[in-house]
């Protein structure tokens, strides 16, 4: 084993000794052969895609159509965030919610950590240094994700700020980090684990490859640590959209929403005001995660601690999300889709005028498609976990706020809650004199409703309240 860049001492990159140190415990556990620490740069991006590319791992699309753009294919056995395989694992069993999977930290480690051992020999260790939330916010906090997977090291670049501004960050702010250490091992299902250490500010998460199980940036980091880092420290960490309104005069008032998973949200979030011509306009913040803090003033500050748009593709299309469209077509990846004879993504939905792919794409899993006996036709894409990632700066309705330390006050709260039944609720809420009660609410504290997990079992009160702590 020897790191990449040895000459120049890769090993003290950041000047932090603990990170340092849990970075060279990490390979003393999983033996990788090399070493990488990412830096952020576009030619890092650009080598891990050739790379990818050699491997056969990734297929380029269309140059003409989705300039810089490439499908990835998961495991079949390996295509959804998995909530029965995920743990807080607190001292305290209650500390981990009423609606959250729990072991206790010593259980969790003694069955997890074989597992690690020697899991990287034959591979490359990423070292991967992010910010969540914009450079400068407050509110900003910085991951350290260690993989060997060059595809989640490749979406971190789109969905997180990598590299030195992420490391700069940790050496302004006392060198507090938050380590991820991740390996898509096998993929052995039996084995596979997404471990939360709030105590910790730690995650493990072995033998997944896909979205959330494996960019721990995202809901790892984002909304289950971070719900217990607010916690502790007078802050929320919310699965909510934000979004900014403009009037004819040009003020902006600003609204986070919470929706369970698959119910608009991103739609809502990247909505094309049809009054624009008109002076009435819509800017995008985020559309999935919102941290919120009370300011000096009194009011409801949030920022978007991501840096991309992560989201499922089936249903998505020019009139349903025209700015997902346009963000969607240079600089993404995409997983999961079909491919079409000419190169280019398909999805159910990509045309709403019709549902059958052209004569030739290959499906999800890289098969001829083929229609199928049945009265529908056999999906082409994953049906619900066919994933576009793309970059949030190419947005063309991207708040600048959304970028900047200055934060988004918040005017409106919207709540849906999708039920068992199939009926929806929408309540709105104006945050006038809101005041935290902090130890009373964690991550989706009113999230209601019956929506079922991604395995399709019952979950009491809805994806939101699945990662309350």
């Amino acid at each position: 084993m020897s790191p990449i860049n040895e000459d120049e001492g890769v090993y003290c990159m950041s000047g932090m000794d603990a990170l340092n140190a849990w970075v060279d415990d990490a390979a003393s556990l999983t033996k990788p052969d090399k070493i990488v620490w990412l830096n952020g740069s576009q030619d890092e991006y650009k080598g891990l895609i050739a790379g990818m590319l050699d491997a056969g791992k990734l297929t380029r699309l269309n140059e003409t159509a989705y300039p810089h753009s490439y499908l990835y294919r998961s495991a079949p056995s390996d295509v959804a965030r998995t909530e029965s395989d995920t743990y807080i694992c607190t001292t305290r069993k209650e500390d981990a919610g009423p609606t959250n999977n729990w072991m206790s930290p010593a259980k969790a480690k003694e069955t997890v950590r074989p597992l690690f051992e020697g899991v990287m020999r034959g591979r490359t260790m990423y070292v991967i240094p992010y910010l969540m939330g914009p450079a400068g916010s407050p509110l900003a906090r910085v991951g350290i994700e260690i993989t060997d997977s060059p595809y989640v090291a490749a979406s971190m670049f789109i969905m997180t700020r990598v590299g030195q501004l992420a490391l700069d960050h940790l050496k302004a702010n006392g060198g507090t980090f938050f380590p991820g250490l991740h390996s898509v091992a096998n993929l052995d299902e039996d084995n596979r684990y997404i471990l939360h250490f709030p105590e910790e500010n730690l995650v493990w998460s072995i033998n997944s490859g896909y979205g959330g199980n494996a960019l721990l940036g995202k809901k790892c980091l984002s909304l289950r640590l971070a719900s217990w880092a607010g916690r502790q420290e007078g802050w929320l960490a919310e699965h909510m959209l934000i979004l900014g309104l403009e009037d004819p005069t040009g003020n902006v008032t600003y609204m986070a929403g919470a929706f369970p998973s698959a119910c608009g949200k991103t739609n809502l979030a990247m909505l094309v005001s049809p009054l624009a011509d008109q002076g009435w306009r819509v800017w995008t913040v985020g559309d999935d995660i919102a941290w919120m803090r009370i300011g000096p003033d009194g009011r409801l500050w949030a920022v978007n601690p991501e840096a991309g748009f992560f989201g499922v593709a089936p249903g998505t299309n020019t009139a349903t999300n025209p700015n997902a469209m346009a963000a969607l077509s240079h600089d993404s990846l995409f997983t999961n889709v079909a491919l079409t004879p000419d190169g280019l993504p398909w999805w159910e939905g990509i045309d709403p005028e019709n549902d059958t792919p052209p004569s030739g794409t290959l499906d999800w899993q890289g098969h001829p498609w083929a229609r199928g006996d049945g009265p529908n036709p056999k999906p082409a894409a994953h049906p619900q976990l066919a994933l576009h990632c793309a970059h949030a700066a190419v947005s063309i309705h991207l708040a600048q706020v959304g970028r900047s330390p200055g934060r988004a006050d918040l005017s409106f709260h919207l709540w849906r809650a999708a039920r068992a039944a199939g009926a929806a609720g929408l309540s709105v809420v104006q945050l006038a004199a809101w005041r935290l009660r902090r130890r009373e609410h964690g991550v989706g504290a009113n999230g209601g409703g019956g929506r079922r997990g991604r395995r399709g079992a019952p979950r009491p009160n809805g994806d939101a309240a699945v990662l309350w702590l």
